[in-house]
């Protein structure tokens, strides 16, 4: 199959098209989502191509537009629900929560709700309030929903066509600083990214390194800071790519391996997805354990405005120099 260069932006926009060629009972909202393509423009050319029928703008009103994707799963259709920033989803999480999660559960297995709420995620670009929140741990925690965050080109296409073609809902959360940070060679055409599996990245023997979006970028480069150092551990390093399901087959064999695990996250510590991997690996493999399980986590605040926000969050830096704390103390 052909390739082509695309950054995450591209990917996506690419995969959403060759869903929607492929279903017409595929359509797509949100506010700005039709003529002017998304706040990030990850829609763009859609509805010039679709039309307005299947690409349409909607009112600034998050709890309608999740409500408006239930009602459309109900009666057969697939809905791409695009909210402007993962802060303003919180106004949709009533419909997500309380109807779509629950309602192949309601109807005793009759209906489903096929529907995709994407939303960009986290920090590290200086935006406003509301504008930079991680919160993945609070939609996992939710049983009937998945959730999925891409780190790079290749993982968004196939990820979205996957999410698209779920029988259920899916929380696609995509990382904005990834959106134009580097290209990819890309498969043109259809393909699929498994949901619930997550993809090795390096082997090694010292240490377990779980992560998944932007952090996996920032614990690359602070790996290799420390290697350039001559302090870095042989770091088996996986992304997640699922946060719920998460894949707890890959990451126990990678901790049974190692003796040891580093999860490394942009949310908040406290009762976070971090802390589920930790606990699961404290239930599963205690006994193969050589230390306990460490958080790599932003502080226990709500996310600063932009000149504090990277007090709050993990930085190559940190996240460097609490692996190497880790590794000297066990």
């Amino acid at each position: 199959m052909a390739k082509k260069s695309m950054n995450n932006i591209e990917a996506l926009t690419n995969g959403i098209e060759i869903m929607m060629e492929k279903d017409p009972k595929v359509v797509l909202y949100g506010q700005d989502a039709g003529f002017e393509g998304g706040v990030f423009r990850a829609t763009q050319g859609l509805q010039a191509k679709f039309g307005t029928d299947r690409v349409w703008d909607s009112p600034i009103s998050e709890a309608a537009q999740a409500g408006v994707a239930v009602g459309l799963g109900i009666y057969g259709y697939k809905a791409i629900v695009e909210i402007q920033f993962s802060g303003f989803s919180m106004q949709s999480m009533a419909q997500m929560f309380t109807n779509a999660a629950r309602y192949r559960n309601r109807s005793r297995g009759r209906y489903s709700v096929p529907m995709v709420l994407r939303m960009p995620v986290g920090g590290q670009v200086r935006a406003l309030e509301h504008h930079s929140e991680a919160l993945e741990g609070l939609y996992s925690h939710i049983p009937g929903l998945k959730v999925v965050m891409p780190s790079n080109p290749i993982d968004m296409k196939g990820l979205i066509i996957a999410a698209i073609e779920d029988p259920d809902p899916v929380v696609f959360m995509e990382h904005k600083h990834l959106y134009r940070s580097f290209k990819q060679d890309v498969e043109e055409g259809y393909y699929k990214v498994e949901i619930g599996k997550a993809a090795k990245v390096s082997e090694g023997e010292d240490v377990t390194i779980v992560s998944y979006g932007f952090m996996l970028h920032a614990t690359i480069e602070a790996l290799q800071k420390l290697d350039a150092q001559g302090k870095a551990p042989s770091a088996e390093v996986i992304d997640l790519r699922t946060i719920s399901p998460w894949d707890r087959e890959t990451v126990l064999e990678s901790v049974r391996k190692t003796g040891r695990l580093i999860v490394v996250s942009e949310a908040v510590k406290s009762y976070s997805v971090a802390a589920e991997i930790i606990a699961t690996v404290n239930e599963e493999a205690f006994m193969d354990m050589k230390a306990p399980g460490y958080r790599i986590s932003a502080y226990d605040v709500t996310v600063p405005l932009p000149r504090l926000e990277k007090l709050a969050s993990p930085t190559v830096d940190r996240i460097a120099a609490e692996i190497l704390d880790y590794m000297e103390k066990y």
